[in-house]
């Protein structure tokens, strides 16, 4: 198989991971100053967190599929 056997749950890991972190620091930090009137000055926190959550489970589930072997 191209890039090997667990290519898979290597990239559910990596965007489950990269979604986790991103929705959760864009609720802990916000951006210091607004670019334009189009952008929020606060990222929603519910959906945020929610997302945040979503991607920890993929993350925690292709994790758990990358030992289980």
């Amino acid at each position: 198989m191209f890039l090997g056997e667990d290519l898979l749950p290597y990239l559910v890991l990596a965007f489950g991971g990269a979604l986790c972190v991103g929705n959760f620091l864009a609720v802990v930090k916000p951006p210091e100053r607004q670019l334009d009137d189009d952008n929020l000055q606060r990222a929603p926190v519910g959906r945020s967190l929610l997302y945040a959550g979503i991607g920890l489970v993929a993350a925690i589930w292709a994790l758990a599929s990358l030992i289980s072997g």
